[in-house]
């Protein structure tokens, strides 16, 4: 997400987190799909959407019982070419440093981001 980056065709500010398992899926399969078709896509995640990332939270929380887990919801928009970053103040404030992500995951304060995600396409916040 950088200046010389193409701009994103599409960003999905994520802020639901654990508390809200059920709302999950529809976020990652919906960039998971415009990714798959060549939409630049960039999933910014913050708040309580920023546990996520931390590791064995996505792969614990199942929104339907025996289903798959948020862990596959989210492999499968990586493997379409999703750009996942992470919110570095939502980080702090979930008490959590660089070390707790299971996701190699660019970290950005809002004020850096706001700039690239800013010049998207479209902007949806989930």
């Amino acid at each position: 997400m950088s200046e010389q980056q193409q701009a994103a065709d599409l960003v999905i500010i994520l802020i639901t987190g654990p508390e809200n398992p059920k709302r999950l899926p529809s976020a990652f399969f919906l960039a998971s799909t415009a990714a798959a078709a060549d939409m630049n896509v960039v999933m910014y995640f913050t708040g309580p959407a920023t546990l996520l990332l931390k590791k064995g939270v996505a792969e614990s929380i199942r929104p339907m019982e025996e289903g798959n887990t948020i862990k596959d919801f989210m492999e499968l928009a990586l493997d379409n070419g999703v750009q996942f970053v992470g919110c570095l103040q939502s980080l702090e404030l979930n008490g959590m440093t660089k070390e707790d992500l299971a996701f190699d995951v660019p970290l950005l304060t809002p004020s850096q981001a706001l700039p690239s995600l800013g010049q998207a396409g479209r902007v949806l916040t989930w």
